[in-house]
């Protein structure tokens, strides 16, 4: 599964929205939807800052994904 995909899954599995956890995380909520999408490589620091919204480790993102 790609990284995005990983993102969003777990973003569902807790029932946020895009745009919750963009604001929980502080980024754009249309970047949000391209780094779900995999149009946007992402930034080590955005990837920490979604993890600390969804309150997961970030190597959890990076073990379940084939990037």
């Amino acid at each position: 599964m790609a990284l995005g995909a990983v993102i969003r899954a777990e973003r569902l599995a807790q029932g946020l929205s895009q745009e919750a956890l963009a604001d929980k995380a502080n980024i754009d909520r249309s970047y949000m939807g391209g780094i779900e999408r995999g149009e946007h490589n992402i930034a080590i620091v955005n990837l920490l800052k979604i993890a600390d919204a969804l309150g997961v480790k970030a190597s959890s993102f990076l073990s379940k994904s084939d990037n």
